[in-house]
Order: C-alpha cells, then structure tokens, then sequence
C-alpha cells in the first residue's frame, strides 16, 4: 500500500473502533498529521480521560501511556511500538527510590510525570516541565526530593528557596545538546530567539532567552514579534512550529537533538495496533491506584 492508502486504512479502522489517535509533539510528522490531537504528555492524557472515545491509540512512549491508562481505567489504550521506553523514566526505580526517601524521610517526594507508574506510585505528587516550580512552591516542607530529571532539578533549585534533593537521571536528546552549537547558532543567527526546555544542562539554560516546556515554545512562538527561533528540544517540535507560522524560521542548533524511541512509530505500527487491538497498556490497581493521586494532587495545584 501507498503511504496514503495507509493513512486512509488508519482512519477508517479509527472509525470503526471509536478510537482516539494521540500524538507526542516529538512524533515523525506522518504520525502529528494523521493525529486526532498533538501535544505533550499529560495534556494528551487529559485529552484521553475527557474523550468519549473507547479506544486510546497513544504516539508515544511507554510512560504516556501509562498515564492515559490511569486516567482512563476505563478506556483501552494502545500502544503502536511496545518497545518505545523512555531511557530516563529508566533511570529510576520504584526500589531505588524507596532507598533514597528512607535518606530523607521528611522530605516529599516531587517526581516528573516522565516516569513509570511504579515510580509515581512512590511519590507524593507530579510535576510537568511547565509547572515543576509552583509544584514545589506549593509544597509546605523546606525540603523536597526531585525526581528523575537533574537538570529539571536544577531548574527548580534555582527558582525556589526549599533545599532539593535530585536524582541523577537525565534525557539523553537534551543532554547531550551542547553550549558550543548554541553559541555557534546564535552568532549565525543574531536576532534570533533560543527557547530552551528545562530538560537541558544548566549552560543551555543560561544562554536561553526563554525557558519553557514543549506546549509554552508553541505559545510563546505564535506570540513573539520575532522571525528566527533556534529551538533547544527533540526534532519532532518542528513539524508543528512550522506549520503554525509558515512565515518564521525554526532552528535546531544541531542534528543530534532526535529522540531514537520517539521515532520508532511508523505508519505501518500504527495500522497494525488498530488492526490487532494490541500492544495493551494496562497498569495494576494496587500500583495505579497509589499513581493517580500523584496525579490529582499535581493537578489540585492553582494555576495562573
């Protein structure tokens, strides 16, 4: 089959399993096209526990679907590449995890929502990228634990007066984003705006002139005066940004900003998880149920 006879399979069968196609913004641009909605992961998960649609087809990693399954407990989610992980929710486990609050037994625990059910089972409340400082500002104790992420840990510790503990875990894309190609980009292109996400080492973020999760460099893209943005996250952003403003230009300060686990859905996946209804995410009650108030009392938090 074509690519769009496949795409016309996909829709059809989406019909007729009343299902829901979910996209991450890091997704291949045929799998943000074909989506029903597109967006971060738990504005995605939202979306899933608002839909009437029985069927969740989630364009992602593991642990977004996992979150669409605990917010969703009645809905099946799917989904299309089982083996899409994401190597920093690895970092951490809900042992190792034990082991560090028996370090600190006073502070609470403030955990991404980057991170498996098991591990958010273990924590007191969840954070996003765009609201882990009122998170933590909300919190009474003068001492927390952040987990996985070290640079969104340091990220936090620099806008609060509480003593964090972090996790040495970390994303790899971001990461690995160095101060050099920023710096190098930025002389190439000096009117132009670099919009970082927190997930980057802490000498991107001093060079950023906006720091924000994937959903705020959307906004924040669409509202500037500005015609040039070198953006600081996963490859995958771009379709989007483009699309959106067709009369700005997007920049990645290098080649090496792709995530290999975001990439592994292919049209072909997604066909065949609606053909066969399968890979299933389901997470166990005793685990989910301890998840879902993490994730209550994340979203409990006032926002602006």
């Amino acid at each position: 089959m074509s690519q769009e006879q496949i795409k016309e399979e996909i829709r059809a069968l989406a019909r007729q399993r009343n299902a829901l196609i979910l996209a991450h913004n890091y997704q291949r641009d045929e799998i943000q096209e074909i989506a029903d909605i597109t967006g971060d992961s738990l504005g995605l998960s939202m979306e899933a526990a608002r839909t009437e649609c029985d069927v969740i087809v989630f364009c992602g990693v593991h642990f977004m679907a996992e979150s669409a399954a605990l917010l969703s407990p009645e809905k099946t989610v799917l989904l299309p590449r089982a083996d899409a992980g994401c190597p920093m929710a690895d970092m951490v486990t809900a042992e190792g995890l034990r082991e560090m609050k028996s370090r600190y037994p006073d502070a609470p625990v403030v955990t991404y929502v980057n991170s498996t059910a098991a591990v958010k089972a273990e924590s007191d409340i969840c954070c996003t990228s765009a609201n882990a400082v009122k998170v933590v500002n909300s919190l009474s104790e003068n001492e927390v634990l952040l987990v996985p992420d070290r640079n969104l840990g340091r990220y936090i510790a620099a806008r609060t007066d509480k003593t964090c503990h972090l996790w040495e875990g970390y994303c790899p894309t971001h990461d690995r984003l160095d101060a050099e190609s920023v710096q190098r980009s930025l002389n190439e292109h000096p009117d132009a705006i670099f919009m970082a996400h927190p997930e980057c080492p802490p000498e991107i973020l001093e060079l950023a002139h906006h720091i924000c999760s994937t959903s705020g460099m959307y906004d924040y893209a669409r509202s500037h005066s500005a015609k040039t943005f070198i953006v600081g996250t996963e490859a995958g952003i771009l379709y989007r940004l483009r699309q959106e403003n067709p009369d700005k230009e997007f920049i990645l300060p290098t080649a090496q900003l792709i995530c290999p686990n975001m990439k592994l859905t292919s049209l072909d996946d997604l066909l065949h998880c609606l053909q066969t209804m399968s890979p299933q995410i389901t997470v166990p009650e005793k685990i989910a149920a301890k998840a879902r108030i993490t994730l209550d009392r994340m979203l409990a938090v006032p926002r602006d």
